[in-house]
C-alpha cells in the first residue's frame, strides 16, 4: 500500500468501572494518556476517526464524537468521521485511516474509542437485545445476546464434535495470559481450571459464566501514519500489511447458515493483500465475546484445520510459551470487555506484540500478528495483518 501505513503509537487505559465518567469523559482520559505516553503533539494530527458514544448505555447515541475529539485536541482535521461497526469498527478504523493516508487525504490519523456497558441486569439486557435482534423474528422470543451466540456455538460443536471442555480450555489459556498483564481486570482472580469453568453457572448452553466476557468500561487510541512518520515516533512501528472486511446479514434469522462465514473471507482478503500465508503468523488476537469465538476463528482464518482448533488449546500451543499464542493480553474474557471499545484492545495488543512493547507477556521473536474482530451478531468482520517491516 502506498506510503506504507503503520500504527505508530497505541495507548489503552486500564479496563474497570468508572461510574463518575461518561463515555466522552473516558475519551478525554484516553487522549490525555496518549499525549502523555508518546511524543506526539496535537498539531501533528490531521485526521480523527472516533466511535459513537451512548450506543449501549442510556444517554442516547452521540454520532459526532469526532468533532468533540478534535475540539479536545484543539485541531481542525482534514479527515474526520465518527464510524460504527460494533467490535469490528476499530480494525476498520485502521483500514480507513490507511486508505486516507495512501490517498493523501491525511498524514496522521488518530483512531479513538471509549466504551461503557450498562449495569448488568434484565433492563440493560433487554435494551441491548433489542438493538441486535430482528424486531419480528427474534426479539419477541427472548433472544438475548448469549442465546444468539450460543446458536453459533452449538452448530459449530455439532459439526466438529467439540465439547464443553474444549470451550473451557479457551478460558483457561486466556486467564494464563491475563496473569502476565498488569492491567487485566481478572489478573487478581488467579488462574482458572477447566473444572472451574464447567462448574460455574450456566448462562446459555453451552456457555457457563466463565465462558463469557467480562462487561467493563475503558478506552484506547492509536495513531496511523505513513511508515516514514511512524519511525519518527516509534523506532519499531507496526506496519499494516493487509486487511479485509465482510458485512453479513445483521439479524441471525436472516442467515442461510450458522457458520460465521465472514471471518473466512475477511481473512482471505487480508492474507492476499499482505502476501503472507497463515503459517507465517506469529500471534493472533481473536474476538472473544464468548469462548467459542476464538476456536471458530482459528479455523476460519486458516490458522487451524476444521475441527482442529481445540487441539491447539489442549496442547498448550495458544498459551504462554506455545507455538501459536492467541489473545496474549487475556482477551475480553479476562482482560475485560469495554463495551463497544473492546475491538480496539485486540488491535492495541497486536501492535504492541509486533512493536516488542508487550512487557512480561511479550512473545519472543514476534514479527507478524493477525487481528480478527467482529461486531453485531457476528455480522461485521474485519481482519488486520500487522508486521514489523513494511511491504517489500
Amino acid at each position: 500500500m502506498r506510503n506504507d501505513p503503520a500504527l505508530a503509537a497505541v495507548t489503552e487505559i486500564r479496563p474497570g468501572r468508572y461510574p463518575e465518567l461518561d463515555e466522552l469523559a473516558l475519551n478525554s482520559a484516553v487522549i490525555s494518556a496518549f499525549l502523555d505516553q508518546w511524543e506526539v503533539r496535537p498539531g501533528d494530527i490531521d485526521g480523527v476517526l472516533a466511535a459513537p458514544t451512548g450506543v449501549l448505555t442510556d444517554g442516547g447515541a452521540d454520532v459526532a464524537v469526532h468533532e468533540k475529539v478534535a475540539d479536545e485536541l484543539g485541531i481542525r482535521p482534514r479527515f474526520s468521521q465518527t464510524m460504527y461497526a460494533g467490535g469490528a469498527g476499530y480494525a476498520l478504523m485502521v483500514a480507513r485511516a490507511a486508505e486516507a493516508i495512501a490517498a493523501g487525504r491525511a498524514d496522521a490519523v488518530l483512531c479513538i474509542s471509549a466504551g461503557k456497558f450498562p449495569k448488568v441486569g434484565a433492563a440493560s439486557g433487554e435494551k441491548i437485545a433489542k438493538f441486535v435482534s430482528h424486531p419480528e423474528f427474534e426479539y419477541p422470543y427472548g433472544t438475548y445476546i448469549p442465546v444468539l451466540y450460543a446458536l453459533f456455538a452449538q452448530r459449530w460443536m455439532a459439526e466438529t464434535g467439540a465439547t464443553g471442555e474444549d470451550l473451557a480450555a479457551v478460558a483457561v489459556a486466556q486467564r494464563q495470559w491475563a496473569l502476565l498483564h498488569p492491567d487485566a481486570f481478572m489478573r487478581d482472580k488467579g488462574p482458572l481450571t477447566v473444572a472451574d469453568v464447567l462448574g460455574s453457572r450456566m448462562i446459555a448452553s453451552p456457555f457457563h459464566l466463565y465462558d463469557c466476557s467480562v462487561p467493563l468500561e475503558g478506552g484506547a487510541a492509536l495513531l496511523v501514519t505513513s511508515g516514514e512518520r511512524a519511525r519518527a515516533v516509534n523506532r519499531r512501528p507496526a506496519y499494516l500489511l493487509g486487511y479485509g472486511e465482510v458485512h453479513m446479514e445483521g439479524a441471525v434469522s436472516m442467515r442461510s447458515t450458522f457458520d460465521t462465514g465472514g471471518a473466512t473471507e475477511a481473512a482471505r482478503q487480508a492474507f492476499a493483500m499482505s502476501g503472507l500465508a497463515p503459517s507465517e503468523i506469529d500471534v493472533a488476537q481473536l474476538y472473544d465475546s464468548f469462548s467459542a469465538n476464538p476456536l471458530m476463528y482459528l479455523e476460519e482464518c486458516g490458522l487451524a484445520g476444521r475441527g482442529k482448533a481445540p487441539e491447539l488449546y489442549h496442547s498448550g500451543a495458544t498459551a504462554p510459551g506455545g507455538s501459536l499464542p492467541v489473545n496474549t493480553y487475556g482477551g475480553l474474557m479476562s482482560f475485560g470487555h469495554t463495551g463497544d471499545a473492546s475491538g480496539m484492545s485486540m488491535v492495541v495488543e497486536g501492535a504492541l506484540q509486533v512493536m516488542g512493547r508487550a512487557g512480561e507477556r511479550q512473545v519472543p521473536g514476534t514479527s507478524t500478528a493477525l487481528v480478527h474482530t467482529h461486531g453485531g451478531m457476528l455480522s461485521e468482520h474485519a481482519t488486520l495483518i500487522l508486521g514489523d517491516r513494511a511491504e517489500s
